[in-house]
């Protein structure tokens, strides 16, 4: 921390979620409780080379573990529990609360990892009220996003009423008929409610966000015009739209092929829960896909954010084994792309075309609204709670002020709010709101193996790899310190051209001579007590050398170099690599506390390939409820 802090006063501190979109998550901290609110994930920038998921640094919560007492969470939004089964490898949650659905998706995630027995999960119905520790009370209050079971959280504190909406908008006409509870944020306002905490991310967009049920018409429209094969793409998380899709395929006597792993997992725990409601002879397995005439399918899939290894992506690529585009498919994309995946999406559509599908895609059609409110909407919020100060999250730095904006229009003083980086300590109490200092924060990254984060020097030589490309020298030194053959260079990912026998020519010339002209300082006494040559030390005096041939030669590029020296009865490692610059130091591992021993759990069974979401029955623990 930077600055001395205020111990009576309520800490907030975003770890992610400002300045960006993704991996939304917060610490409420005060009288050496924390209490977490979401941990989600963001998806790679194109620069971050195999890496698969973002999340935040965590390393306040490493070294604060013991003063952790519990987690709640808002909705079921990768965004917002993406992140949580990769932190409880690193420090243990006592019990996590979140919506039904949120918990159940959870679950399946925590099963995977293999780290339930790390934290309990208690489903939260709205209107319930949970305690946190000792200094945190909420209750859970229902609003509407685009997925089902959604919440804003009302959280009693020693120093105040303090609301975070969550993600949200205001509509009126729900799809499955559940209405944001205004009457609770109108009751908390009456109260006195001493902070606001409230989504940023369509500040900027005037007016308010058009209702979940506005896309039907629209959606009909296309299914209508389809003659042959339609293909489906939204996000699997919309509950409310998947519902809304499988309801036209009813209409319009289509049998359905669910295609994606997350999307089969969604529908079956919404369906579980009576989200979607459909009946089982709506799915058909894949293979009876063939068998089907072809104005008679929909296949509703996984990729609308073009994501490499989503299904609608492979399909765009014919590498799909089972799905081919043809010529009649028509393609409906019912999602707008997250900032940053717009090429992904355009290059998907491009290849989809090509291969002869009619693509239906963009704002104009009405296909997809946002899950989040306009400024209509966040005047709203505003209107209904009336606080005393007030903190704009979730979103890039330019949303955030125009929040800000909003909110003093609505009459909320200036000096009554703050724009925040992660990592800025927040200290709100009934005197004021300022920034107290700031804890560690950054981005912890991971691949596609998810068995460890990617230090800051395995992804600057994956990006040096892919920029620069790499340079391979192998040489054989005699124990006497002379060359026994002409070194081998192999060159991959360079651009410019090198003549191969001149530029072996030069790499012989320079080992020759940093042998003859340090050969003595290099040699070492051996196990039997005559002279060698150590290799490590060859390999250190040969660097500098190489490098600067290399520059000259490649007009200052700088690939991977990497020198491999062996020989017998040499000193040091028979093969040494020269790294391209001293490598960053990555971050101490933190050592995860060991399992608690569990009765053995049945050995689940690897999902079917079978398109139809199976209902799930499962006992699940309540919500306790608290005074």
């Amino acid at each position: 921390m930077t600055s001395k802090t205020d111990n009576n006063a309520l800490k907030i501190i975003p770890l992610g979620g400002l300045h960006e979109i993704g991996k939304n998550t917060c610490v409420f901290e005060i009288n050496d409780e924390i209490m977490l609110l979401d941990a989600g994930l963001a998806f790679p920038t194109d620069g971050m080379h195999g890496v698969n998921i973002v999340l935040p640094d965590v390393t306040y919560l490493r070294e604060n573990r013991h003063k952790i007492k519990g987690m709640i969470v808002t909705h079921g939004h990768e965004d917002h529990i993406g992140g949580i089964a990769f932190h409880l490898k690193q420090f243990d949650i006592p019990v996590i609360y979140g919506p039904r659905l949120a918990m159940a998706l959870l679950e399946g995630k925590l099963d995977e990892a293999g780290m339930s027995d790390r934290t309990e999960l208690r489903p939260v119905r709205p209107r319930e009220t949970v305690r946190v520790g000792n200094s945190f009370l909420v209750e859970y209050i229902r609003n509407t996003h685009s997925i089902a079971d959604s919440c804003s959280v009302i959280i009693h504190t020693p120093v105040g009423i303090v609301i975070h909406t969550g993600d949200f908008k205001f509509d009126h006409t729900p799809v499955d008929g559940e209405t944001f509870d205004v009457q609770k944020l109108a009751e908390a306002g009456e109260k006195g409610v001493l902070c606001l905490v409230s989504d940023s991310t369509n500040s900027e967009v005037p007016g308010h966000t058009p209702s979940e049920r506005s896309v039907f018409p629209n959606l009909d429209r296309e299914f209508g015009k389809a003659d042959g094969r339609l293909i489906v793409t939204t996000f699997s998380s919309s509950v409310h739209r998947v519902n809304m899709i499988l309801e036209l395929a009813q209409k319009h006597n289509r049998k359905v092929f669910v295609v994606g792993r997350s999307m089969l997992n969604v529908i079956a725990h919404a369906r579980d829960l009576g989200y979607i409601k459909c009946p089982e002879s709506l799915f058909l397995p894949l293979k009876s896909l063939g068998h089907t005439a072809d104005e008679n399918v929909l296949i509703l899939t996984t990729g609308s954010q073009g994501e490499p290894m989503a299904a609608l992506t492979r399909i765009a690529n014919d590498s799909h084994r089972q799905i081919k585009v043809k010529r009649g498919d028509t393609v409906v994309f019912s999602a707008n792309p997250i900032p940053g995946n717009t090429i992904s999406v355009v290059n998907t559509i491009d290849k989809l075309m090509m291969r002869g599908a009619t693509v239906v895609y963009g704002k104009d059609k009405g296909i997809h609204v946002s899950g989040h409110g306009a400024q209509e909407d966040q005047k709203l919020m505003l209107a209904l709670t009336r606080p005393k100060y007030f903190l704009p999250v979730h979103g890039e730095h330019r949303m955030l002020v125009k929040h800000s904006q909003t909110a003093q229009s609505m009459g909320v003083p200036a000096d009554h709010m703050v724009i925040i980086n992660n990592g800025d300590i927040v200290e709100v109490n009934p005197k004021g709101i300022r920034i107290a200092g700031q804890v560690p924060s950054g981005i912890e990254l991971v691949d596609a193996s998810r068995v460890g984060v990617v230090g800051r020097d395995v992804l600057k030589e994956r990006q040096q790899l892919a920029e620069d490309g790499v340079v391979t020298i192998a040489a054989t030194v005699g124990s006497n310190g002379k060359l026994l053959a002409d070194p081998t260079v192999q060159i991959r990912g360079v651009a410019q051209s090198i003549a191969p026998e001149r530029f072996q020519g030069q790499v012989k010339q320079i080992i020759t001579q940093v042998l003859a002209n340090k050969g003595a300082e290099l040699m070492v006494s051996g196990k039997k007590g005559q002279s060698v040559i150590d290799l490590d030390a060859l390999k250190a005096a040969l660097d500098q050398d190489l490098r600067r041939l290399l520059r000259r030669e490649l007009d200052k590029r700088d690939p991977m170099l990497i020198v491999l020296l062996q020989g017998e009865g040499v000193a040091g490692e028979l093969q040494a690599q020269a790294e391209p610059k001293p490598k960053v130091e990555s971050k101490p591992k933190v050592e995860s506390k060991p399992k608690a021993e569990s009765k053995p759990k049945a050995k689940s069974q690897p999902q079917p390939q079978a398109a139809v979401p199976e209902r799930r029955t499962r006992t699940r623990a309540t919500a306790a409820s608290a005074s």
